[in-house]
């Protein structure tokens, strides 16, 4: 709920989003559990569910020399938001975007951790077990810059503990994310 007022006010004053140091918004869907692993290769594949809604905020890099030795990466703060009751998530990470040669075209790869309000032990399926609610996160995808002001990513994001603390189901989602810049 929270994020969600925070978004309306940013979309509503995009100078209050600058003066947060906001440099991108996005919105999007997700389908939820989309694959049953961490890297997605195979035909672990399941598209029946899209019931996500997912936002974030991406903050300009800081411009410290540690964030410049590793690639100025971009902090980024977001929620995953199942409309069906399921596991929800809420992450912070940094997330590097690397362009595609001289196109409008770019990877992005994240990393960080993430909060999940999902069961820690019990669940039944589709439902998963995480085995403690703070995982890490880890997110890749592939998008264009549809004009100076709008950004199209396709995502893919996955939340597991390790093995840290069993059980880990790890959760993988897929969407496609609509951004604005400021």
């Amino acid at each position: 709920m929270i994020v969600s007022a925070m978004a309306v006010a940013i979309l509503a004053t995009p100078a209050s989003a600058q003066d947060f140091g906001i440099e991108e918004f996005r919105a999007g869907v997700f389908y939820h559990s989309a694959y049953s692993g961490f890297l997605p290769t195979g035909d672990n594949w399941d598209f029946s569910r899209l019931e996500n809604v997912k936002f974030s905020a991406l903050f300009a890099s800081p411009d410290i020399e540690a964030f410049r030795w590793i690639g100025s990466p971009r902090p980024e703060i977001g929620t995953t938001l199942n409309l069906n009751g399921r596991e929800n998530l809420i992450h912070a990470n940094l997330n590097w975007q690397i362009p595609v040669f001289d196109t409008p075209l770019y990877l992005e790869l994240g990393f960080g951790a993430a909060l999940t309000d999902g069961a820690l032990q019990g669940a039944t399926s589709p439902a998963r077990n995480f085995g403690c609610s703070l995982n890490f996160y880890d997110a890749a995808g592939i998008g264009a810059h549809v004009n100076e002001n709008v950004t199209v990513t396709l995502r893919y994001e996955h939340i597991s503990n390790l093995e840290l603390c069993p059980p880990n189901q790890g959760l993988s989602n897929l969407g496609v994310m609509v951004g604005v810049k400021f």
